[in-house]
This record gives C-alpha cells, sequence and structure tokens, in this order.
C-alpha cells in the first residue's frame, strides 16, 4: 500500500498524522514526553524533540497538509524551516482548523489534495 498524501494536524502536546490514498487511510499519533527543563526557565527543548517526533514521523511521505491552531503551525513551520529544513519541499499547504475528528481530518485532506491534484503545472517563462 502506497500512501502519497499524509494530513498532519498538531499543536505543542500532540500530533494526529493521516496518511491516505484514494482508498486506504494509515492513522498515527505523537505525543510529546514532557519534562520541564531549566534551561531557558520552559519546555523548548520538549518541544523540540516532539516536533522532531513528528517530522520522522513523516518521513517519507510525498506531500503534507499542515493544520493546527495559527500558533502551533507557525512554531512547527519556523522548526522545520530551521532543523528540518529537507521537509519544506514536501509540504503542498498549511490550514487553520480546530481539533478534527479523524474522519473530519482525512477528509479535508482529500479536499486539499483533490484540489493540488488537478491543478496544472506552471509554464515555464519560455512557455514551452
Amino acid at each position: 500500500m502506497t500512501l502519497f498524501h499524509a494530513v498532519l494536524w498538531v499543536d505543542h502536546h500532540n500530533a494526529k498524522i493521516q496518511q491516505f490514498n484514494k482508498t486506504d487511510v494509515k492513522a498515527q499519533t505523537v505525543k510529546d514526553h514532557t519534562h520541564y527543563t531549566r534551561q531557558h526557565g520552559s519546555d523548548v527543548r520538549a518541544v523540540h524533540e516532539f516536533f522532531g517526533e513528528v517530522c520522522d514521523a513523516l518521513a517519507g511521505v510525498s506531500e503534507i497538509l499542515v493544520t493546527g491552531s495559527r500558533q502551533s503551525q507557525a512554531d512547527f513551520r519556523h522548526y522545520v524551516e530551521k532543523h528540518r529544513a529537507a521537509l519544506v519541499p514536501h509540504i503542498a499547504g498549511w490550514e487553520t482548523v480546530d481539533h478534527l475528528s479523524d474522519g473530519q481530518l482525512v477528509a479535508l485532506g482529500r479536499k486539499f489534495f483533490d484540489k493540488v491534484d488537478r491543478v496544472p503545472p506552471p509554464k515555464s517563462a519560455t512557455g514551452r
């Protein structure tokens, strides 16, 4: 079973990943391993470790739609761009949404990628 698309819902403590194709869905959940660190007086290190685990779970996925709150998306985007740049070209879009059920998440992903897959590639500057 080859799964080309994934929709990710992420906050700072949980992530739901739904990988899918036209007929199959594979669900995965990633949870943080919260531990307070004295450094910076915050949980920055734990969030980075969590985002790293989310990126690892997305390895090999061709196209990803990232969803979640505006703040969690911004923090995840910053982490990906700074620490996991190889994942950036695989992110097809960003959508701000509340908590969704697994079924709603897959439906959102299917709708998004149905539109993306129908868009023809841009013509080259020379028109060839």
